[in-house]
């Protein structure tokens, strides 16, 4: 009996406690005169989000409310208090002028125990610096033109792809293709690896590829923990990739590097960099390159993919863009003897607009995320982000604000015209964030967007058909912007 009340006592203390804190947690903003919405345990503001709506419209509406109530608003997302940043100068400021204070993004990372988590993305302070310095010089214009051959090869897999399934049946999902193009190019890139994952759809590293996005290694509960107090979880020695993604990866790393060593073998690309970086006594470890490397890969292919395919979707409803884009890929093709060269890029400025308007209009990721250094007074002398608060940019809802792009809805090309480019604040097209922790392989993401539209517009005419979704529901279970039940057009054959 003694032992049973001593437990409940214990339980009850426990309960108090965690009410205690969740009741503090949940005042943090009101204690600072910051306009909210009242949270709802455990959800805080965002009930609906990934549950019942997708992201966008739970952020779009929060944002609509509060970008007039001051340079931000207080938000709970699940029980983390977040700044949610409205204003475009306090947005310039925080991306660039003010960079030293909000260099760090606050997530989870635990290179020790979980080494695939040490990457770019998610390192903070010092150790972010040191493997962006070490990584960058892998996306300049000279590496660029070396990896170019590589996508215009895999490019002409797709094609071959496209002309056989066409011939089956013209309807074709392009949203699974267009990962499984992505999938290659950079598994080759970034691996050194033929993934072949555009013939055969099951084939190894494309199924990791999507386990990596929907295999997960806890429940929502211990996952949204780890996430909300990722330093907790550090020290608790906790991970958050799974067990068979970690594995395949760091074997594939493994003896990628192991191979190359032993053979001497040069393919220039961004293995190469990373082995150079391994053995020339910077202190890079195989776990670091296998992190940096799996980050790429995540990041890159599944962001790349469905622009591509929304760029279709959007060039299959507005016939007169598609039309106008084709004649200026194929004056560049005439232009360099019938081929798709690396210059030609630099040289299609209507494929510039139609490729920044898809990312307008749905930006890959809602939001860019920072932490606060140090209190940071803005300048408006209410409002104060605190200390090691986490800072929500949401840069969807920012894109299809109608305030800054009248009639957002409408997808047109134009509003990327040198001259309107020029009536906006540079803050109001963010797709790959702003200043020094800007997107690193934004160069490398463009080119192969580029590539795959220009090689695929010129072969093929794209429509909509019965099986065309107008207009796109979004996967709600997805964080990034992807579309539900993937992307039906009927696909034609262009006779050259």
């Amino acid at each position: 009996m003694v032992f049973i009340a001593t437990l409940v006592c214990l339980l009850i203390t426990a309960a108090s406690l965690i009410f205690y804190f969740i009741k503090r947690r949940y005042n943090y903003w009101k204690d600072r005169g910051i306009p909210h919405d009242t949270p709802v345990f455990p959800y805080g503001n965002v009930k609906d989000y990934m549950t019942t709506r997708h992201g966008r419209y739970v952020m779009q509406e929060y944002y609509e409310k509060y970008k007039h109530s001051g340079p931000f608003a207080g938000m709970y997302f699940f029980i983390t208090p977040v700044a949610f940043i409205v204003d475009l100068d306090l947005i310039k400021d925080i991306l660039i002028k003010d960079f030293h204070n909000f260099s760090d993004r606050g997530m989870f990372t635990n290179d020790k125990d979980d080494p695939l988590s040490g990457h770019l993305f998610s390192l903070d302070g010092e150790k972010w610096r040191t493997m962006r310095n070490i990584v960058s010089p892998t996306f300049t214009s000279g590496k660029m033109k070396f990896m170019f051959p590589t996508i215009v090869t895999v490019c002409d897999e797709l094609l071959d792809v496209v002309s056989k399934t066409i011939e089956i049946d013209p309807v074709v999902e392009i949203k699974d293709l267009l990962a499984r193009f992505t999938t290659d190019v950079i598994g080759t890139c970034a691996f050194g690896i033929e993934c072949n994952s555009l013939k055969d759809p099951n084939v190894e590293f494309r199924v990791f590829g999507v386990n990596a996005f929907t295999k997960t290694r806890h429940g929502k509960i211990v996952e949204g923990l780890i996430i909300g107090f990722p330093e907790l979880a550090k020290k608790l020695r906790m991970r958050l990739v799974h067990d068979e993604i970690h594995d395949f990866f760091m074997k594939v790393v493994r003896d990628t590097v192991e191979y190359r060593e032993k053979n001497s073998i040069k393919r220039n690309d961004f293995m190469d960099l990373m082995i150079d970086m391994k053995n020339s006594g910077a202190g890079l470890t195989v776990e670091q390159i296998a992190a940096q490397a799996f980050i790429f890969f995540v990041a890159g292919y599944e962001t790349s993919s469905t622009t591509m395919g929304f760029a279709l979707y959007e060039l299959a409803l507005n016939q007169e863009i598609q039309d106008k884009l084709r004649t200026e890929i194929n004056s560049r093709y005439d232009q360099h003897n019938g081929q798709f060269k690396y210059e030609a890029m630099a040289e299609m400025p209507y494929m510039e607009k139609v490729i920044k308007e898809t990312l307008r209009k749905y930006a890959p990721s809602l939001a860019l995320l920072r932490k606060c250094r140090d209190d940071y007074p803005t300048k408006n002398p209410n409002f104060t982000i605190p200390k090691g608060t986490m800072i929500f940019i949401q840069v969807d809802a920012i894109q299809n604000d109608p305030e800054l792009y009248p009639n957002p809805d409408k997808f047109d090309p134009e509003r990327f015209s040198p001259e309107e480019v020029q009536k906006r604040h540079p803050m109001t097209w963010l797709p790959f964030g702003d200043g020094p922790r800007n997107c690193v392989g934004l160069r490398f993401g463009k080119m192969q967007i580029n590539v795959g539209l220009a090689m695929l517009l010129r072969n093929y005419k794209f429509n909509v058909c019965e099986k065309t979704q107008i207009p796109l529901e979004f996967d709600i279970k997805n964080p990034l912007l992807s579309s539900k039940g993937g992307i039906y057009l009927r696909v034609e054959k262009i006779k050259q």
